[in-house]
């Protein structure tokens, strides 16, 4: 038992380190053209930024959305945009792990003394994400000077566990829609859906939509627990489906239960996939 947490503590550190060596290596790349790094940062800081231009245009036509007022969807904006930025930061090349079996180069990767889920991570780390993270928190910082809130140390504290759970929840999603490619290579818009598409959808309030989905997202594919569950508690809201206060702490908890059942899977599709041949 101890010898086998050991090698698996092992092969985590090096796991860390050859993911370290070769986001290290995409960085410096990038930055040999620095030009260019910055119009691709800006221009994903401008692109992201229409999601929240619209969200101001519908607040030109109404007070509230959902009962929210604007600093509250502005609240729920920043801290869902800042974890998914960390994840698609670090982990968003996992999307484009069903083109690699397709065509075969996922054998490459297998036959290097490295795990392949450090390598699928790192590969083409795009530093020009950071404009979507950049984008985030200006949005949160504005949503944190207009909200007029009680900031007890409980409310300060959750908002770094809000971003740093919500953004390994948002990495394990990454991982078990990668794991899901390993046999569906056809199937990166699907983990897009639950990806991109959770990150929007936590951009607005839960009252918005119908509770059969809030559940879904609470109970099934537990994203809620990114900005919802803690931010209905920091802007003291009632929760529409009726749950104690206390979910609002669990974001670490599930957090640790979703990298356990994407790890499963991940595992799973590796030991399920079969070279091209090519």
């Amino acid at each position: 038992m101890w010898i086998a947490g050991s090698t698996r503590r092992a092969a985590v550190r090096d796991g860390l380190r050859a993911y370290g060596l070769i986001v290290a290596m995409w960085i410096r790349s990038t930055m040999t053209y620095r030009a260019s790094f910055v119009m691709t940062a800006l221009g994903t800081f401008a692109v992201t930024a229409f999601d929240f231009v619209t969200i101001l245009l519908m607040f030109s036509h109404v007070d509230s959305l959902g009962g929210y007022a604007l600093p509250e969807v502005a609240f729920l904006y920043g801290t869902s945009a800042i974890a998914f930025g960390l994840a698609d930061l670090l982990i968003g090349p996992m999307g484009r792990l069903g083109s690699r079996v397709r065509d075969g180069t996922l054998d490459t990767l297998l036959l290097r003394p490295v795990p392949v889920l450090a390598q699928v991570a790192a590969d083409r780390f795009a530093l020009r994400r950071v404009g979507r993270l950049g984008q985030g928190l200006l949005v949160l910082v504005y949503a944190l000077s207009a909200l007029d809130l009680d900031w007890t140390p409980v409310r300060v504290l959750m908002l770094p566990m809000m971003v740093v759970s919500g953004a390994v929840i948002f990495g394990a999603v990454f991982v078990a829609g990668a794991a899901f490619q390993f046999w569906a290579q056809d199937a990166s818009e699907v983990q897009n859906s639950f990806t991109y598409g959770g990150q929007t959808l936590l951009q607005y309030p839960p009252t918005v939509f119908s509770k059969d989905l809030v559940r879904g997202v609470t109970f099934v594919v537990p994203l809620a627990f990114v900005n919802w569950m803690p931010a209905l508690y920091v802007l003291g809201r009632e929760d529409p489906l009726g749950l104690p206060d206390a979910v609002a702490f669990l974001p670490p908890l599930v957090a640790v239960v979703c990298c356990a059942l994407a790890g499963l899977a991940w595992r799973a599709g590796l030991r399920a996939y079969r070279s091209t041949g090519s």
